[in-house]
């Protein structure tokens, strides 16, 4: 690819981002996010990437929106570490699939199933789609430390969100359900869309990377007729994701990382 003055999509430069970096998908969200930096300011917005960059505990850090999906979402951590960025905590929405995960509830990755495409342009199938473990650790503590509501596992990654919702209409709707019940079987916490393709290509780059969501929903409940309210309040994933990035500094200093 032609050498370009600014990365080609998120239209930044190396010192625009700290090397440590929240990972949203909603470019709304990204100012309200930025607000719990100090000194935050605007850097660049450019289709779904929209970048603010400011400080923790006197360390650079950004956010950084990287639309839905494993496409976009790679494509945001290849051109953040192509100037400087080697952090990332991916905090966004899922739904439930474990009856015991309600609305409302923090869920940390511990893995994810490549029920998606990105991820094969890295590695092959074989290899596992695991988060750092040091960043997953920090993860639990920053709920503990929030007192959240909160359960660690592996969360399940698709292309298709209606794919999951309405598999119905799908000509291959066999498949998808026969999928479904296999997570279900299987003890898969939550269902997302990004977090398998950034455990790969964070691998692929020797990049960490570690993902924490809110559950705004869960469709097993509601077909068991389990009492719950739809929580689309995303606060608490993105507080846990602050005050983790907070811990990974404070151990990055002590460890001279």
């Amino acid at each position: 690819m032609q050498q370009l003055e600014k990365q080609f999509h998120i239209h930044c430069v190396e010192g625009d981002v700290g090397r440590y970096v929240i990972l949203p998908g909603d470019p709304g969200r990204v100012e309200s996010i930025a607000k719990l930096f100090d000194d935050a300011h605007f850097v660049a917005s450019n289709r779904e990437f929209t970048i603010w960059t400011g400080t923790l505990d006197g360390e650079k850090v950004s956010v950084c929106s990287t639309g839905i999906g494993g496409p976009s979402a790679s494509i945001a951590m290849e051109e953040l570490h192509n100037i400087g960025a080697d952090t990332f905590i991916r905090v966004g929405t899922c739904g439930g699939i474990d009856i015991d995960v309600k609305s409302g509830d923090v869920v940390v990755a511990t893995g994810a199933i490549r029920y998606e495409h990105t991820s094969c342009e890295y590695a092959p199938i074989e290899y596992p789609a695991v988060p750092d473990f040091g960043i997953t650790t920090t993860l639990v503590q920053a709920c503990k430390n929030l007192q959240k509501r909160w359960c660690t596992g592996v969360v399940q990654n698709k292309d298709s969100f209606y794919g999951q919702h309405s598999p119905e209409k799908s000509p291959v709707y066999y498949e998808l359900l026969q999928k479904w019940d296999t997570w279900k079987k299987l003890g898969v916490k939550a269902s997302e869309m990004e977090s398998a393709a950034l455990f790969v290509v964070a691998a692929a780059l020797g990049c960490r990377c570690g993902s924490c969501f809110h559950v705004i929903w869960n469709q097993e409940r509601e077909k068991l007729g389990l009492d719950q309210e739809m929580s689309e309040d995303t606060s608490s994933a993105v507080q846990v994701g602050v005050e983790a990035l907070r811990l990974v500094i404070q151990q990055d200093r002590l460890n001279k990382k």
